[in-house]
């Protein structure tokens, strides 16, 4: 929709004199008969929050959802992003106008569309903070349609500091606009400005809110300080009870980890800080126009903790894994706790503190679990265009991150995301839509990774920019990008071919199928020792990489079941892990996949957990970096314990979808229950060793099929509950 079509004859407004930290509280007054039914249509570019008389108008949190706003100055250098979209809230507000005078606030400012990124170039922001509205409906006079216009007022906010990634300062002693008591001289006339260069959509993408209140406890008290924690890593706030005396300041300092004394480690505070100037009155006060992540905090100042708001997007669990091994419970709840705290403003983020981007390599690799576990239909179909709108409409360069920033990566495990969400997407959620609709870019990306590439390797990225394979091993990575890019364009082409056979696409099948031989050929020739059967000495799943590709010769495979037994923790890094896994659940080395997911060794999953981790690290423990510890991608491994230990295996291709129930037996386990929802319905699986018996249950909703597989048998499965009693 254009500005006219979505927000009538309302101007965008701002304040005379800003920059890109200002927060502001915009004023509209009307007068209104009795009503009968109003609409209301609102933005605040970055985050706002909305006032009618007084009361928040829903409680959505980090609105609008994060997408391409807008174009900016000559970024990203060279190139024109594909298009630009901002999502507008709207929402039926008839319940909070009366009759007579109503006044419309609207505190705005901040997020991503102000940031301004200081790297080795700086990244441009969309623009200033500013705002529109437009509220229309009927009363007992008739109908009516209000537009923000230059007789609206603004006036600076108490929110007087401000870093979307780093810190928020709100000054108590400010006049606080939102306030009844504000005097009318923090009122001026607000300004018209340019609005965005966008097209304006509604989203059934999901806010985010306040989804959990923590309880926290004292660690620490020393002289001035107090450190809390809150029991899990998490995003969000503290929530604070101020009592200090006018002028007095609040310091809170947040973090991951703390010291051995029991300070918070300022190694993972990632500078996260939220201050507060008291003005005498006793108060609540949190941040509101960012999150932090942690699960530590401490106090400096005339304030006391009530408690921590965990915020994140609204997505309800649809899944559940247990069993009788502490390190695979763990791993899903981290996974779980990991994947909530970076779901902010409709797209999965890396991290929630540091970089807080939408990276579509950790993006698909999350994905793989996170579609699994929660109600995300409506949030991947949103990112899906994220991704799409951010690609070079010049060449079909799909960016690292989507919305784009400026970010490392490579264009194979990153931007595969092109195809990869939307064929994930239809493997959970069995829309062929953004198959048909996102096929163009993916033939565009195609053509992007053909120009990269020599003798059939892909061999670069954008000049000046990086082109990583694989990321995140425990050492320095050694897998040359070449081989791990190839090995995504290679495993893309894959997709097409079933891709082009759903959306009646086959004419372009033979076309693949070519690259796919040739770039198979060129892996094999450049990467593959013929005396041993290893590709790139066997190292960092070098191996599984081509195994997969069925490349290698009659050793590859053997090798790299030795070396992973001999080794017995990951080498591997974001993408080796979850391949390495899902092939030793495929190829009937069950046992030896989680005997890797539960080592005792350093690298490995159980040693975040003995450290008391509750989030999944970006780095394995004793890596040679140690960042974030609050990173989704290697959580993919996750979506196994579904696919392989529960064995729920839903699988869709041209011919349509079919139900298979068939879980890996491992010795490690006695006991494996769980469930998914799939769109038919919960489907359960419960199964207990014992005595040389398995005892298995298996509940399919009305209507759903299945078959169970197990020991080389097949079983009919019929809906509602099947029990089975099977020798071992």
């Amino acid at each position: 929709m254009t500005q006219q079509e979505m927000f009538g004859s309302a101007v965008w407004l701002c304040a005379k004199e800003c920059t890109n930290t200002d927060i502001f509280v915009l004023r509209g007054c009307f007068s209104l008969s009795r009503v009968k039914k109003a609409t209301l249509r609102v933005l605040g570019l970055g985050f706002f929050h909305c006032y009618l008389n007084g009361t928040r108008v829903g409680d959505d949190l980090f609105l609008p959802l994060n997408s391409e706003y807008g174009a900016r100055e000559n970024f990203p250098t060279g190139e024109l992003l594909s298009d630009f979209r901002t999502y507008v809230p709207e929402y039926d507000v008839t319940a909070l106008l009366r009759e007579g005078e109503n006044t419309l606030t609207i505190h705005f400012g901040g997020g991503w569309y102000t940031f301004e990124q200081y790297v080795k170039k700086s990244e441009k922001k969309y623009g200033d903070p500013k705002t529109i509205w437009r509220l229309f409906g009927e009363d007992a006079s008739g109908t009516f349609d209000l537009v923000s216009s230059e007789q609206d007022q603004i006036a600076k906010s108490f929110v007087t500091g401000y870093r979307f990634d780093r810190f928020e300062i709100h000054d108590y002693t400010v006049p606080d606009p939102l306030s009844p008591k504000a005097p009318e001289t923090v009122w001026e006339n607000a300004v018209p400005v340019c609005a965005p260069k966008t097209k304006y959509e509604f989203s059934d993408c999901p806010a985010d809110a306040v989804m959990e209140t923590l309880p926290v406890t004292l660690v620490k008290a020393t002289e001035g300080v107090r450190v809390y924690d809150c029991g899990k890593n998490t995003s969000g706030w503290p929530v604070l009870h101020l009592f200090g005396k006018s002028g007095e300041t609040v310091r809170v300092l947040l973090g991951e980890e703390l010291t051995a004394d029991g300070e918070i480690d300022p190694k993972f505070t990632h500078k996260q800080e939220f201050l507060c100037t008291c003005d005498g009155e006793r108060r609540e006060a949190h941040a509101l126009f960012t999150w932090f992540g942690f699960r530590y905090f401490a106090i400096e100042g005339p304030a006391e903790p009530v408690c921590v708001q965990a915020a994140y997007t609204r997505a309800a669990r649809t899944s559940d894994f247990s069993c009788d091994n502490d390190d695979l419970n763990w791993l899903h709840e981290a996974f779980l706790n990991t994947q909530r705290a970076n779901m902010h403003a409709g797209i999965p983020s890396d991290c929630p503190h540091i970089e807080r981007r939408g990276y579509t390599g950790d993006g698909h690799l999350a994905g793989l679990s996170a579609m699994k576990m929660l109600d995300t239909e409506a949030f991947y179909r949103k990112w899906m265009q994220d991704i799409a709108d951010s690609q070079d409409r010049l060449t079909g360069h799909v960016q690292n991150t989507a919305p784009y920033t400026h970010s490392g990566g490579g264009l194979g495990g990153w931007g595969s995301g092109m195809v990869e969400i939307p064929w994930q997407f239809y493997q959970h959620f069995g829309d062929t839509a953004p198959l048909a609709k996102y096929y163009p870019n993916m033939l565009r990306y195609f053509d992007y990774m053909e120009l990269h590439s020599e003798r059939d390797l892909v061999t670069s990225d954008k000049a000046g920019e990086w082109c990583l394979g694989d990321w995140c091993c425990p050492t320095s990575v050694v897998l040359p990008a070449p081989f791990v890019n190839t090995y995504f364009y290679i495993k893309s082409l894959t997709r097409m071919l079933e891709i082009a056979k759903i959306i009646g696409k086959e004419g372009d099948v033979p076309r693949f199928e070519a690259r796919i031989a040739a770039c198979k050929a060129a892996i094999q020739s450049a990467y593959h020792n013929t005396w041993d059967g290893n590709f790139l000495g066997a190292v960092q799943g070098a191996n599984a990489f081509a195994v997969d590709l069925s490349l290698g010769n009659e050793r590859t495979w053997q090798n790299l079941v030795t070396y992973y037994e001999n080794l017995g923790e990951f080498d591997t890094g974001i993408f080796g892990t979850e391949l390495l896994l899902r092939l030793l659940f495929e190829r009937g080395e069950g046992e030896l996949a989680v005997k890797l997911l539960t080592s005792e060794k350093v690298h490995s999953f159980a040693e975040m957990r003995r450290r008391g981790a509750t989030t999944i690290y970006e780095h394995w423990p004793e890596s040679y970096r140690d960042r974030s510890h609050s990173h989704p991608m290697f959580g993919a491994a996750v979506s196994h314990l579904y696919t392989y230990l529960l064995g729920i295996r839903e699988t869709r291709d041209a011919t349509g979808e079919t139900l298979v129930i068939s879980p890996v037996l491992v010795p490690q386990l006695s006991r494996v229950s769980g469930y998914r929802t799939l769109k038919t319905g919960r489907v359960a699986v419960c199964y207990e060793k014992k005595e040389g018996t398995l005892t298995l249950a298996v509940e399919l909703p009305a209507g759903q099929t299945a078959t169970l597989v197990l020991n080389g048998e097949s079983y009919a499965l019929h809906s509602g509950k099947n029990h089975f009693e099977i020798a071992l």
